[in-house]
């Protein structure tokens, strides 16, 4: 097909890759010379396409985790952008909720060497997967027995292909509830993550456990890691605790701090007729809560240079909880 040089305004035939450029917002240019190309987008539009990386972790139990990481990763490939979901948590939670089982986990790219993307499984438009279940046991047994220097770097050095970076814009990992070495490669892997936190008080232990992780990582794996975000999860406006917890993160976090997802039964319920809740529920409060979470990934970039914000102070206990 014909297209128009952006540049120059020639009529010419597309034939190679950097004749064709995608900007941040989804909207194609065309170049018939890479001088064209230079001249309209500058040397930036000749570096390598790299994904965001993005984590959802805590290593308390029952924050909304998967919950997290598959509306999250479904609303942003509802928006055009090609997304991966990663789920490191030996249950299968993330495959469980959208109805998947993959003939390729997470094992097999990590202990095979299997390429992600052939592992990867379409389930929506725009958005794959890479499953996990059982076998997830024996790779943290074989990542165990890998060399000290490597174990905690072979999820990067698996997923740090071109493909994977030429296929998606955004790569979403669901980590399980604990530090092992699963979550160690995913940190080491990630750029940023996203703390999901129940709004009661032993959910503000959780997350001064999750920047002290964080700070290991940095510390012994010399990588950096920046908190992008904490999301106040099971959110009831209703109880004093609930605005006393919210209040506290705030604080500590400022901006960071995103809106709350309120307290939504839809959101328990999709999972089981695996679906996202913008399909189970498109009209519900959750819906709105995780499209708003969608919006800010979309409005925001990672900054390499920006420090994950320190949570050294004790975390205040709330007050007894009013009456609902």
């Amino acid at each position: 097909m014909d297209q128009t040089c952006n540049a120059c305004g020639q009529g010419f035939r597309p034939a190679f890759v950097f004749q064709i450029a995608v900007t941040p917002d989804g909207q194609r240019s065309h170049f018939c010379s890479l001088e064209c190309r230079r001249a309209r987008l500058g040397d930036e539009a000749f570096r390598a396409k790299r994904a965001r990386r993005i984590a959802i972790l805590n290593q308390k139990g029952g924050t909304g985790k998967t919950t997290t990481a598959v509306n999250v990763a479904a609303g942003v490939a509802e928006r055009g952008r090609n997304v991966l979901l990663i789920d490191t948590d030996a249950q299968g939670n993330v495959g469980v909720s959208l109805g998947v089982s993959g003939e390729r986990s997470l094992y097999h790219v990590l202990v095979d060497g299997v390429d992600p993307t052939e592992a990867a499984v379409p389930v929506r438009q725009s958005l794959d997967v890479i499953t996990s279940d059982a076998t997830l046991a024996a790779a943290e047994i074989w990542l165990a027995r890998q060399a000290p220097e490597q174990r905690s770097r072979v999820m990067t050095k698996r997923l740090n292909l071109m493909q994977v970076s030429r296929r998606y814009d955004l790569v979403v990992i669901d980590c399980g509830p604990s530090l092992n070495l699963l979550n160690q490669n995913a940190l080491s892997y990630v750029d940023e993550v996203i703390i999901p936190v129940t709004c009661d008080y032993l959910a503000l232990v959780g997350v001064k456990q999750v920047v002290r992780t964080i700070k290991d990582v940095e510390r012994h794996l010399h990588h950096s890691v920046r908190i992008s975000a904490v999301l106040p999860t099971f959110y009831d406006g209703r109880t004093r605790l609930a605005r006393e917890v919210l209040e506290t993160l705030q604080g500590h976090f400022k901006q960071r701090c995103l809106d709350p997802i309120r307290h939504n039964t839809r959101l328990a319920e999709a999972p089981s007729h695996r679906k996202t809740i913008y399909e189970y529920a498109p009209q519900s409060h959750g819906a709105a809560d995780y499209n708003r979470v969608a919006d800010w990934v979309l409005a925001t970039t990672a900054s390499a240079g920006d420090a994950a914000p320190h949570f050294d102070s004790p975390a205040p206990q709330p007050s007894a909880p009013a009456a609902a």
